[in-house]
């Protein structure tokens, strides 16, 4: 693994603290190199977004020898008043389904040119 992953211009529905909460859902011991290759970010980028969501409060971390431990706070707000009362876990919920049915069509019950 090399290098500073291919850059993305434009915006996404994702943002990068998301996508590593979601990595690190997936893995709880992976390491900031495997996050960063998943997530497509460079290893500061990734250390940068786990020192913001611990000082949050939203993730912890321990030391087992060389290998960090991280533990996602599930009953946790997230921050934005659009999202009163959404959890970490609820957001983690719906991000684990979609990467269950990842490469499956999506059916979101509408048709094209469906005006209801």
């Amino acid at each position: 693994m090399g290098g500073v992953p291919e850059p993305h211009t434009g915006w996404t529905f994702l943002t990068n603290h998301a996508r590593v909460l979601a990595a690190i859902a997936d893995d709880r011991n992976a390491r900031i190199r495997d996050i960063a290759a998943h997530c497509r970010l460079t290893e500061r980028a990734v250390q940068k977004i786990i020192a913001d969501l611990e000082q949050a409060g939203y993730l912890s971390h321990s030391r087992e020898g060389r290998t960090n431990t991280y533990r996602i706070e599930p009953g946790k707000v997230l921050r934005h008043p659009a999202e009163a009362g959404l959890t970490v876990a609820s957001l983690l919920s719906v991000l684990a389904r979609d990467e269950a049915h990842r490469g499956r069509p999506v059916d979101t019950g509408a048709t094209v040119g469906d005006r209801g």
